[in-house]
């Protein structure tokens, strides 16, 4: 028999004591230590129950099985929402991600009607007050109990949304010093609402992004109009002042995200000279222009002792602008850059990933060393 105890986090909240007095319960002489009971445990404060067991934690030892439960890909998700169109399921998924309750109670069952009706779809779903997708976002940092000052967290959860992704530029936008914000961000990495992500090519260098799509669009979009929006009367009017904060903030970062994502799947082995080590994105600087070319894509070969880093595919992202050969000639610059450093590129290949097409120049072009990539391919199966 199992007992399943749902939202653990708030009985935590309520009662500090209940991880020890199952601890107890469970141990030598406890009621529970014969019993073939099993007691499940679930909860989606990431900070408390990734806590349950690290550490000095009173359950520490105690569990057979540790499950963290992901959402959907963006493919999979395409598949659950129904959404054959590749640029719809992009948009799509730049707002609710893969979490599979948002598909239905949450938004009433309503899914867009084509390309053409997403725009009504967010004025009548996420930007309407009545729905209970709404406040989800603001739900989703209450619920952490290790967040102190809400206010604060917003404010370092809107400087990464609205592109101030590295240390400096988060405190700067916040307004504080920047050993004032390392304890939010390390609370908010704790919860899983922040990744911090190492650039590819500079050690020490990293920057954060938003692990939860529908935070990021929450402090981008919303949060700057929101008491416009949740007096209800200017909701569209909303939607069009932030339509292109959407498309620069929102889909165009997602869409890299995604990239990425791709870089992953068997698909890309068919480019690939063999199957990735990881995958990141980095800054290489050009000495000669003082200038930085920034690799959306950047996918290393696995790790090998005393050899070079191998660099299977340098790629750059471009939500909606066509994609010509000067972004060809700029990551190839990157690879020569690369060669000079050190990292073996004999077989490193030039990915254009974008959701706007490509010059015909560029179609009409055969060098062997670049791959064009479409919308159409990251969402083939």
């Amino acid at each position: 028999m199992a007992v399943v105890i749902d939202e653990f986090p708030f009985l935590v909240r309520a009662s500090p004591s209940l991880p020890s007095i199952i601890q107890r319960e469970l141990g030598p002489g406890g009621s529970g230590r014969s019993s073939r009971v099993r007691l499940i445990l679930c909860g989606s404060a990431m900070s408390v129950m990734g806590g349950l067991l690290s550490g000095q934690a009173p359950l520490r030892g105690r569990a057979s099985l540790e499950l963290l439960v992901k959402p959907f890909g963006y493919r999979d998700a395409a598949v659950f929402w129904g959404v054959e169109d590749p640029r719809l399921a992009v948009l799509l998924h730049a707002v609710v991600g893969g979490t599979p309750a948002y598909r239905r109670e949450f938004v009433a069952y309503d899914a867009p009607d084509g390309l053409d009706d997403f725009d009504g779809w967010v004025t009548r779903t996420v930007l309407n007050p009545q729905s209970p997708l709404f406040r989800e976002a603001r739900y989703l940092l209450a619920e952490e109990t290790e967040i102190r000052d809400p206010g604060l967290y917003h404010s370092v959860l809107a400087a990464v949304a609205q592109g101030n992704t590295t240390y400096g530029g988060i405190a700067n936008y916040v307004g504080r010093k920047t050993p004032e914000i390392a304890h939010p961000l390390n609370v908010l990495e704790d919860c899983a609402l922040l990744a911090k992500e190492p650039d590819a090519f500079r050690s020490g260098r990293s920057t954060y992004r938003i692990i939860e799509p529908l935070v990021t669009f929450y402090q981008a979009i919303m949060w700057p109009d929101y008491a416009r929006l949740e007096a209800g009367r200017e909701t569209e009017a909303v939607w069009r002042d932030q339509r292109a904060t959407f498309d620069k903030c929102v889909v165009g970062p997602h869409f890299e995200e995604l990239c990425r994502e791709f870089a992953l799947q068997p698909e890309a082995r068919e480019f690939l000279a063999e199957p990735p080590g990881e995958v990141r994105s980095g800054v290489v600087n050009d000495p000669a222009s003082k200038t930085q070319i920034e690799i959306d894509v950047v996918v290393f070969g696995p790790r090998h002792a005393d050899a070079p880093r191998r660099i299977l595919s340098l790629g750059e992202a471009k939500w909606g602008e066509r994609m010509g050969h000067g972004h060809v000639a700029r990551l190839a610059r990157a690879r020569d850059l690369l060669a000079a450093k050190g990292y073996d590129v004999s077989d490193t290949v030039l990915a254009c990933y974008s959701g706007a097409g490509f010059t015909e120049e560029l179609r009409a072009d055969t060098r062997s060393d670049a791959v064009l990539i479409g919308l159409d391919r990251i969402y083939a199966s």
